[in-house]
């Protein structure tokens, strides 16, 4: 199947890159749906095209005579609301429409200091829908139903299907078309995935070891804790490797300039927070390493989903220590994956799993509360 095939406007085609003949499977299946006026659960993973599965038809359905906002695109971030307005860019510039692209919380602060309005509002999109509600957006998402008309189209896009979006799709969509383009919560088969268990404080050493032993252009490196990412940043550097640390606690023109020199190739190693990787798009990303792993297991996908994109290879690497074990076994049930453990050269293993008991056994534990309460039963007795 070719683009032309999906029955979308000679304009839009004209504006797809030259080397983009044939659409994805998440394309081929929700822009049919999205033109014939229904609303989706789309589901499909990260890096498959779901940018311009839910933006051709958004554009194509919107009337460019109109002076108001007619579509609507929310994201879970600044850095992706970007990395979407520039992939829709030139298709709406040849139709037309008035198109808005943007994050919730800021979205709804336009909207009640009355600076927007959404009155005109034909089709809702909610990108990464699964991170938008992760992230905390709930409550805004369900005020800015507020200023929405209720007689819309509304398309929802995720990589994950939690309960809770669940819950939250059979409150916005109506008769939703349900599409699966891939296996619920799966991974690309394009991604190889490495797990190697190492010692906790031998994880950064390890890091660096990886980075000098390959000769990958290109790195990220995802870290659950934003005040470790500039001091993991701060180890690289030191061990010679061109790097940058992005995460929410900087100046944005400090994030954009990180990522852009990131994407230019300026700096080979980039350590970011799952907030702010959200907006990373590089075309053939090789790597992606998980420095820990992150508690929430839907992460996991999100995260290895920044490589192998648009049908390439990629290898995740992830440095697990006895402590991320809970986190491990969920990544694994969610995914379906055995995910082995493996022996990294030169890293041998330490440290011990948690045994489950307290430092001290429970007897000692229970003759400590009865000193306590003699202690306590002692100060309320007055002296002779």
């Amino acid at each position: 199947m070719t683009f032309s095939e999906l029955a979308l406007h000679p304009a839009l085609l004209a504006s797809l890159p030259a080397t983009l003949q044939t659409p994805t499977r998440i394309q081929q299946l929700a822009i049919p749906a999205a033109l014939a006026g229904q609303d989706l659960l789309a589901l499909a993973q990260t890096g498959s095209g779901k940018t311009l599965a839910f933006g051709m038809p958004l554009l194509q359905r919107l009337d460019p005579a109109s002076s108001q906002v007619q579509g609507l695109v929310l994201v879970p971030t600044r850095e992706l609301a970007i990395q979407v307005t520039v992939a829709l860019k030139e298709g709406a510039e040849a139709l037309g429409p008035q198109l808005l692209v943007a994050t919730p919380g800021r979205l709804r602060d336009l909207l009640t200091q009355q600076l927007l309005g959404l009155d005109g509002l034909q089709l809702l999109v909610l990108d990464e829908a699964d991170r938008l509600l992760e992230m905390g957006f709930a409550p805004d998402i369900k005020a800015l139903l507020g200023f929405i008309p209720a007689d819309r189209q509304t398309l929802l896009f995720s990589a994950t299907l939690p309960a809770e979006l669940e819950e939250l799709a059979n409150g916005l969509l109506r008769e939703p078309t349900r599409i699966e383009a891939t296996p619920l919560n799966s991974v690309v088969n394009e991604i190889e995935e490495r797990l190697y268990l190492v010692n906790k404080s031998s994880k950064v050493p390890a890091l660096i070891s990886l980075l000098k032993e390959q000769a990958w252009p290109q790195v990220l490196v995802f870290i659950s804790a934003r005040d470790d990412a500039d001091g993991v940043a701060r180890k690289l550097a030191k061990a010679g490797i061109t790097v940058a640390a992005l995460h929410g606690e900087k100046e944005q023109a400090v994030r954009e300039q990180a990522l852009g020199d990131f994407k230019e190739g300026k700096i080979r190693v980039l350590v970011a927070t799952d907030l702010m990787a959200r907006g990373i798009h590089v075309e053939a990303l090789p790597v992606v390493i998980n420095l820990d792993l992150p508690a929430s297991a839907p992460v996991y996908v999100h995260r290895i989903g920044r490589t192998a994109r648009a049908g390439r290879e990629g290898l995740a690497i992830s440095l697990v220590c006895h402590g991320e074990s809970d986190m491990l076994q969920a990544i694994r049930t969610l995914t379906g994956r055995e995910l082995p453990l493996g022996d990294l050269a030169g890293f041998p293993v330490t440290d011990q799993p948690a045994s489950g008991e307290g430092k001290r056994p429970p007897r000692d534990k229970q003759a400590n509360r009865r000193t306590q309460a003699k202690r306590s039963v002692k100060q309320f007795k007055g002296k002779r």
